[in-house]
């Protein structure tokens, strides 16, 4: 790691990280033939939320802990988005750098954000994120509205008996019916393709 990352630098916030974030992961991808962008996407019904999801190919979260953020929360954040994302990146400022990365899965990446004196927010990769090999379906399938799940269980003839049921029921059916790459991708194509009301989505062709 270089030494000299963080010279010269301005404390960092969640607002200012966000918003340079969400452009440069715009401006990464802006080739590939299918995306979205999600801010705050809400995992396990809403109880926890990732800040940024890029959707492609795969699952991409990214988790920000700016300098004016603490890593209280981020044992229990990493529970919940190691079960669901197909890779994963911390994006941190310099006061949590060094115990971030003595907190965090050696398969999750690691990007320094630092604010130059022209307010300009800079990454810089400490190290890339690798596929997650510990994924659980119905984490995954938890992602999904209930009507969402029900209409991929109905399509793959295995809805039987469940129409009535609490929607966990639902969620542990697709699991234990489906293959978990299967419903993978089934959960990426309504996050691409169907959902209109995510809390803030940047699509682009």
């Amino acid at each position: 790691m270089k030494k000299n990352v963080f010279n010269n630098t301005v404390s960092t916030n969640d607002l200012i990280i966000r918003s340079a974030l969400k452009k440069d992961l715009e401006r990464r991808h802006a080739r590939d033939d299918e995306l979205r962008i999600i801010e705050e996407l809400g995992v396990r019904h809403g109880t926890a939320r990732i800040d940024i999801v890029v959707i492609n190919g795969i699952m991409h979260g990214y988790e920000i802990k700016s300098d004016r953020d603490t890593l209280e929360r981020l044992p229990e954040q990493m529970n919940e988005f190691n079960d669901i994302f197909d890779r994963l990146t911390l994006v941190v400022g310099k006061r949590h750098l060094y115990d971030a990365v003595n907190l965090i899965p050696d398969w999750w990446g690691i990007m320094a954000a630092k604010v130059d004196r022209n307010n300009k927010v800079i990454f810089h990769t400490i190290r890339k994120a690798e596929d997650n090999k510990k994924q659980v379906g119905i984490s995954i399938a938890r992602l999904l509205w209930r009507e969402e799940a029900l209409q991929i269980l109905e399509e793959k003839n295995k809805a039987t008996g469940v129409h009535s049921k609490p929607r966990e029921f639902i969620y542990e059916r697709m699991a234990s019916e489906l293959d978990i790459e299967i419903l993978k991708d089934r959960v990426r194509n309504v996050l691409l393709n169907s959902r209109r009301d995510c809390r803030s989505v940047v699509q682009l062709a």
